[in-house]
């Protein structure tokens, strides 16, 4: 009798806890891979803390499945992020996302294509967030790779169109990181100006150090004496803001075309110098939900930067992780399992509506398909600037928004897919 009672109980617990959810949530770890020091930790702090919430406002919809990110300190090395995909294999995790370094995620995309090849019970799939080298979704593409970021080529037609249509703009400098995204921006700079603009004219090309430039006046005397209108840059971190900032000593006047100058911390180092001459290439910043009347991603960007956007900490900047979370979540549940395989079925094609339009994961090619904006710094504060940036007193404008299939470039990418 008593042993009947007993069972009589536990049926019920069990029951119970089904239906509040315990036994039936499923936690999906996905392992966080950027620097988390040296030069560049800002940047891999800030993406971190931007998983983490997006995972919080998920998981507190409830639901079958919870999110978990794991953070691995990637030092901006190629061999010491490999170790931590076999560390993170190791643990448990399918799921890898990063973002900086496009080297990194070359050579990540290759070991994960392998070793999913070699380990079909334990396949990893690799969200990337940041790393815009326009061949990881080309010649480099792999079924295990999903970018949620507008690579570079993508990004540079914007800045082209927009130069394209400014006739003041006679001589463009270009000065980038010497690795492969800085390649990557350089090599397609010249492309399309040269097919949009052929007048003007390419005042100078420089490749320096990534991470390395303590003083970049020497540079800017360059970019002085070669009388150009506008610097195209590539730089993120330190590199960017050390860049503007000697600029502003030199008293360079230029229009300085970036994909990185709203990045953490560039704003508090560019400073008023950058206003009304530093612009950006996004899908997303700091005025556009005051601008396109947003309340939804408002509330986000708020609850966001209550938690983690004060003073010295880092202001909310990549809508793309909220998009890749969310799309994540339905990829679970359309899949009905969190294997890496299924998942990535269920992402092919894939249309998400975010608070600036829908965008769409490429079946092709495995690249995100969404608007993007070249917003000017401003003073804030303004009937048209409300934000500012880290308590600067400067945000950012838009100047001009592209349609989402506006942004789609052809692909070269020839995949070889799964059996399902």
């Amino acid at each position: 009798m008593f042993k009947k009672f007993v069972s009589v109980l536990m049926g019920v617990g069990l029951l119970l806890m089904m239906s509040s959810g315990v036994i039936a949530a499923e936690t999906v770890k996905i392992g966080f891979l950027d620097p988390l020091s040296g030069p560049f930790a800002n940047v891999g702090d800030a993406g971190y803390k931007h998983f983490k919430y997006a995972a919080d406002m998920i998981n507190a919809q409830g639901g079958d499945q919870r999110f978990e990110i794991v953070p691995f300190d990637s030092k901006l090395s190629v061999s010491e992020s490999l170790i931590h995909l076999k560390n993170a294999i190791d643990q448990g995790i399918r799921f890898m996302t990063h973002g900086t370094g496009s080297n990194i995620s070359g050579a990540l995309i290759e070991a994960i294509s392998k070793h999913n090849e070699r380990n079909p019970d334990q396949q990893v799939l690799y969200l990337n967030y940041s790393a815009v080298d326009p061949a990881l979704t080309n010649e480099g593409c792999s079924f295990w790779h999903f970018r949620f970021d507008s690579h570079s080529d993508m990004k540079l037609a914007a800045i082209t169109d927009y130069i394209k249509d400014q006739k003041n703009i006679k001589k463009v400098y270009l000065i980038n990181q010497d690795y492969v995204f800085g390649h990557a921006v350089r090599d397609a700079s010249i492309a399309m100006l040269k097919a949009k603009r052929p007048d003007i004219e390419i005042a100078g090309d420089t490749l320096h150090p990534i991470g390395k430039v303590k003083d970049f006046s020497p540079y800017i005397a360059m970019i002085k004496a070669s009388g150009a209108d506008a610097v195209i840059t590539g730089n993120f971190g330190s590199d960017m803001s050390l860049l503007v900032k000697a600029g502003k000593s030199a008293g360079l006047n230029v229009q300085y075309f970036t994909f990185y100058a709203g990045g953490i911390g560039s704003v508090p180092a560019i400073g008023e110098a950058g206003v009304g001459h530093v612009k950006q290439v996004t899908e997303w910043h700091n005025n556009l939900w005051f601008e396109e009347n947003k309340p939804d991603d408002e509330k986000y960007f708020m609850g966001y930067n209550r938690k983690y956007g004060g003073e010295g900490k880092a202001p909310f900047f990549f809508l793309r992780i909220r998009t890749m979370m969310e799309m994540m979540d339905k990829a679970i549940k359309k899949a009905g399992s969190a294997d890496a395989k299924n998942v990535a079925y269920a992402l092919e094609g894939m249309t998400h509506k975010t608070p600036y339009g829908t965008v769409t994961m490429q079946a092709s090619d495995h690249q995100l398909i969404q608007p993007l904006y070249i917003s000017t710094l401003s003073n804030a504060g303004t009937k048209t600037v409300k934000y500012d940036v880290e308590n600067t007193g400067f945000g950012w404008k838009t100047d001009k928004r592209i349609e989402a299939d506006a942004t789609a470039m052809p692909t070269t990418c020839k995949m070889e897919k799964p059996a399902r």
